[in-house]
């Protein structure tokens, strides 16, 4: 990191001591019963910009089914629930989300996206889904959710584990952008800030090299330039195959 980077980044974080605090003294939980108001006015004009990404991206879930029957579904951090409209007719879907509030958002996506079997929706972290069977769904999805859990390599660990032999991680995120251009000078910059309008969000990834060591018997990972802001623009989008 370069010493402006350095510098810039910690005049941002001393003007976030007010919300440094903020969170240590646990004033941060009320936000939360916020955020998911915001993520799901956000999700909006983020899946319409998106459209084209995700249909592409979600095209192959069918693919994985087993023996002609629903593809089993399970989906990390669904939010909302913006990712429904675009999972194969018939597919059974499991929930996965750590902040309960998203409930209230999730239920009226739910009732948008009838062609889909709906089997629950767990409390949970993508660290520990332990109330996930070994080798039980044929598709795990996640996206824009590498980018606010504690620990990748556990989360992925995770994944790897309740995924059938063969079955399939989809992924989109958003990730650092490179090292040589002004959006990853202003990602670092502006992170100490963004961590909390995100929830915990962290824009200076290098979410792929963690897919890359995560053991899956085959990657297809694509780097992309999203059509949104600069500190989100970097993605990459793609399935591993277990």
């Amino acid at each position: 990191m370069t010493f402006p980077m350095k510098f810039w980044t910690l005049v941002v974080n001393t003007l976030c001591l007010p919300l440094h605090l903020i969170r240590a003294v646990g004033l941060y939980e009320i936000y939360k019963r916020v955020f998911p108001f915001c993520v799901y006015r956000i999700s909006i004009t983020y899946n319409e910009k998106m459209r084209d990404k995700k249909r592409e991206l979600f095209r192959s879930v069918s693919e994985f089914g087993k023996d002609g029957k629903p593809v089993t579904i399970l989906e990390i951090g669904c939010g909302s629930g913006t990712n429904f409209e675009f999972y194969p007719p018939g597919s059974k879907v499991t929930c996965t989300d750590p902040n309960p509030h998203f409930k209230k958002y999730l239920k009226k996506c739910m009732d948008q996206n009838d062609h889909l079997t709906y089997e629950n929706f767990v409390v949970s972290s993508g660290e520990d889904m332990s109330s996930v069977e070994d080798d039980s769904v044929d598709v795990v999805v996640c996206t824009l959710v590498l980018c606010t859990v504690a620990d990748i390599r556990q989360t992925l660990r995770e994944v790897h584990r309740i995924l059938r032999p063969g079955g399939a991680f989809f992924f989109l995120e958003h990730v650092v952008a490179d090292p040589s251009t002004w959006s990853y000078f202003f990602q670092h910059v502006l992170q100490p800030v963004w961590f909390y309008f995100g929830d915990g969000c962290e824009v200076i990834r290098e979410t792929w090299k963690y897919l890359e060591a995560a053991g899956f018997s085959e990657l297809q990972l694509r780097h992309v330039e999203a059509p949104l802001m600069f500190i989100i623009k970097p993605h990459i989008v793609g399935y591993a195959v277990k």
